[in-house]
């Protein structure tokens, strides 16, 4: 996309969030036109007297091309928000991030996500749990998200990868840094089976008030947040609050009555949040119990070309409808009649929300 550079400029720009993006966007109709637009312009697109000053004051000491060699020579993606590869999941909460940078790979089943989150200072009961928990989960392919903070972050980030699962770190910080200095070694092996995912531009410190702000991506992300221990006070409380306000599950470890670090898990519990005992409980909730069935290798019939094309986008996971038409290349009408014919045969299987995961991983000709 030609006018990324334009969405990372403003994204550098305090003050201009969601709500500017989309005054400018509806105003100019693109942000490489509202880049060079002067204040009255500005104005006559709706934004306020701060926002204005903070575009006119901040835009020209910022190089637009130099921005994006920072981005390339970081390895770093600028995915925006009408990029097909923007998270899907991702773009339907109310606060989603005009902005999102990766560093690693968003594989195309990212909708089978777990936010799993607890406090920096675990007990040993706690790890045990996640390490169980995480375990258990990536063996059904589930992609764990989490915030590389110290405790159960860590431990569930570790896990996943020593699973050989796949994981996600959203950070409070710009991706040119990591923050706990020490997950360094534990960043990288996430970049390379994984991905680092931030909606902060390059050079920004981990400062308090954005740790809040990066917990709605990572319920954002996920089908679900799951809370393994948390204090009354927990960063993790706030990740199932918003999980709640995306309409997304919350599920909760119970801990010891007499344990401050299960004090708040526990009260979510009480408030009704799904008690989890074993990986069961999420997987029966979130209707995923049936993976393992559905991975079984068999052999069907394929009937003609497009039926292929279909099971060859659908080999390394589940997809919607709408993503299988982009990545296939073939029209709404007939992806929609072929995958019937494919779920009456067995071949596919519907997950609900119009996602179709295949039944076998191969097949052959008739």
């Amino acid at each position: 996309m030609t006018d990324v550079k334009y969405w990372v400029g403003f994204n550098i720009i305090p003050g201009i969030g969601r709500v500017r993006f989309g005054q400018l966007l509806e105003h100019f109709g693109d942000l490489k036109e509202a880049w060079s637009a002067d204040s009255s312009d500005l104005y006559a697109a709706g934004l306020d007297k701060k926002s204005v000053q903070s575009i006119v004051t901040r835009r020209p000491s910022i190089d637009l091309d130099t921005e994006m060699q920072k981005l390339e020579r970081y390895k770093i993606k600028a995915f925006v928000q009408n990029d097909p590869e923007y998270p899907s999941r991702l773009k339907e909460i109310f606060d989603a991030p005009p902005v999102l940078y990766v560093r690693g790979t968003l594989l195309p089943n990212e909708e089978w996500s777990l936010a799993v989150v607890g406090t920096r200072r675990a007990t040993m009961y706690g790890r045990e749990v996640t390490e169980r928990l995480v375990t258990d989960l990536v063996r059904n392919r589930i992609t764990i998200v989490s915030g590389l903070a110290r405790g159960i972050d860590t431990v569930a980030h570790r896990t996943a990868l020593d699973a050989d699962g796949y994981t996600i770190a959203v950070t409070a910080c710009g991706l040119d840094i990591v923050y706990p200095a020490e997950n360094q070694k534990l960043a990288q092996q996430i970049m390379e089976h994984g991905a680092l995912v931030s909606d902060y531009p390059l050079g920004t410190k981990p400062k308090a008030e954005n740790f809040p702000r990066r917990n709605r991506i990572m319920s954002g992300l996920s089908l679900g947040t799951l809370v393994i221990e948390a204090t009354e006070k927990s960063g993790a409380l706030i990740t199932a609050r918003m999980a709640l306000e995306q309409d997304r599950e919350v599920f909760a470890i119970p801990g010891s009555v007499l344990s401050a670090a299960s004090k708040g898990s526990n009260k979510l519990i009480r408030d009704g949040a799904k008690t989890v005992l074993e990986v069961g409980d999420i997987l029966e909730e979130l209707n995923l119990s049936i993976l393992p069935q559905q991975l079984e290798l068999v052999e069907p019939i394929i009937h003609n070309d497009t039926e292929a094309l279909i099971l060859k986008h659908l080999a390394d996971g589940p997809l919607h409808i709408d993503e299988l038409c982009r990545s296939s290349c073939l029209p709404i009408s007939i992806v929609n009649s072929t995958l019937t014919m494919m779920e009456l045969k067995g071949m596919v299987n519907q997950l609900g929300g119009m996602n179709y995961v295949a039944v076998v991983r191969g097949a052959r000709v008739n």
